[in-house]
């Protein structure tokens, strides 16, 4: 039930940062959001829920790095045996993630006043990714490669966090050439959940299997979640040390109420350098720095067991043999399967039901933006992001040429390189009088399946919104 709510908020009820190709473009009203010392042109109205809303998908793999196609002209998976250890591990990542996004926010304006620009936001942010380590890849491709064979790896891991928020920024002129801007964000937390395998060791011998892992998940959704034990649940276990697992099938979510709550910050800056170099302007922001603290926490661990096996005993193939129904074949190989699995379930910890503080993923933006001297509506850009969020953080250096050749009228096309690959951008971005509406992407991508999935690297977003604008236009 808890997995459908946060699948929910991240896929219906969410909001990310605005576009990065809209990033050096001066009409266009939400790059506020990468930066609060960028201020619109003019006071704004969003369009509730329009007015800036898109949908995207991230991933540093995609679904060339797992499908091959046979030499009979079939497609199949990386494990089969036609597909070379190095053509498959080769095309892997340390950390391998894929996340999904969808932005939507719920009401925006912003005006001048108090002697800079003000800008009030409301909206909901949800993240849902999927961590895979490399080693994880290679022990179920490679398998044993001698008499004794042993993998570590970390870092297996499923989060999603679902929060509401209500952002209040503003920007000031220190000079001619200085602007800073900050904004303090309130947070509502609606839903959380990490489910992580933070080691698990494996070895593979002739002799004996062994696995150990250790690994905890918390899960947060206010005071109407309910996670019960395998006892609560009433379960008929013939194992003592089932009792506290957590029964997935029992989770229920009653009503609704706040999750937790947190505060986040924004901080930017610009400088013309045109007294240095003519035409040359320098940005830096950071922004979500902040923390959430969830109450009603579930939080389970997984059991400190290892699973061990030496192999079958007194296999029995003739039913006329004695005990045949517990040393069948069948019956052995489904006890190693319950074994392993209750090594790797999840017990509720004694801390279960108080409050956790998780930390927002921050994100470092540093831009650089030069206008041609021989065309003064062309401009060329570069903007260095730095999203800083453990194993699912990621780097991108993009360069622009952006281009508005009347008042009302900008856009971008861009092309960037990093943790998720190369990938071509564009914006347009209408802003006459009345209204602005924008349209552009930061992943354009060019080959899919027929089921409409990337190809290459499962990177592609659209972004768009519609806003009232009113009030003259700021003089620049």
């Amino acid at each position: 039930m808890l997995a459908g709510v946060l699948v929910a908020g991240t896929f219906a009820l969410s909001a990310q940062e605005a576009s990065r190709s809209g990033y050096f473009l001066e009409g266009y009203n939400f790059r506020h959001q990468l930066n609060p010392a960028f201020a619109p042109e003019n006071n704004y109205v969003a369009i509730p829920v329009l007015g800036n809303f898109g949908v995207g998908l991230s991933s540093n793999v995609g679904v060339k790095t797992f499908i091959y196609k046979k030499p009979d002209g079939q497609l199949t998976t990386f494990m089969n045996s036609s597909v070379g250890n190095e053509e498959f591990l080769d095309k892997l990542q340390k950390n391998n993630h894929l996340s999904a996004n969808l932005n939507m926010t719920l009401f925006s304006f912003g005006f001048r006043a108090f002697k800079g620009y003000n800008t009030v936001t409301v909206s909901t942010r949800a993240e849902m990714g999927v961590n895979l380590p490399k080693d994880l890849f290679t022990f179920m491709k490679v398998g044993m490669t001698g008499p004794s064979t042993a993998y570590s790896f970390e870092n297996v891991r499923l989060r999603a966090n679902a929060f509401a928020e209500v952002a209040l920024g503003h920007q000031h002129k220190i000079n001619n050439e200085l602007a800073v801007g900050a904004k303090v964000k309130l947070l509502f937390g609606l839903g959380h959940a990490d489910a992580r395998i933070k080691t698990m060791d494996v070895h593979m011998s002739d002799e004996y299997w062994s696995v150990r892992a250790k690994g905890e998940l918390n899960l947060a959704a206010g005071s109407g979640l309910y996670v019960p034990t395998n006892q609560e649940s009433g379960i008929d276990l013939d194992k003592p040390d089932q009792y506290n697992q957590i029964d997935y099938d029992g989770i229920n979510y009653d009503n609704f109420s706040l999750a937790g709550f947190g505060l986040g910050f924004d901080l930017g800056a610009t400088y013309d350098m045109h007294q240095f170099v003519d035409g040359l302007n320098l940005s830096v922001a950071l922004t979500d720095m902040g923390f959430i603290n969830w109450n009603n926490n579930q939080h389970a661990v997984t059991p400190d067991t290892q699973w061990r096996f030496d192999g079958f005993d007194n296999v029995a193939i003739d039913s006329d043999q004695p005990d045949y129904e517990q040393n069948k074949l069948e019956e052995q190989i489904d006890g190693i399967f319950d074994d392993l699995k209750d090594c790797a379930n999840f017990e509720r910890a004694d801390n279960s039901g108080k409050s956790r503080t998780t930390a927002l993923a921050a994100t470092l933006a540093i831009g650089a933006e030069y206008k041609m001297p021989f065309y003064k509506g062309l401009t060329g850009g570069f903007l260095f992001s730095q999203r800083m969020g453990g194993c699912f953080s990621f780097t991108e250096g993009r360069f622009f040429a952006n281009v508005k050749p009347i008042s009302w009228f900008d856009c971008s096309i861009n092309y960037g390189a990093g943790t998720f690959g190369s990938s071509f951008g564009w914006m347009v971005n209408f802003h006459p009088k009345g209204f602005t509406f924008f349209i552009g992407s930061d992943h354009q991508f060019f080959k899919v399946t027929p089921q409409f999935v990337p190809v290459g690297k499962a990177n592609a977003n659209i972004n768009f919104g519609f806003s009232v604008n009113f009030g003259s236009k700021a003089k620049r």
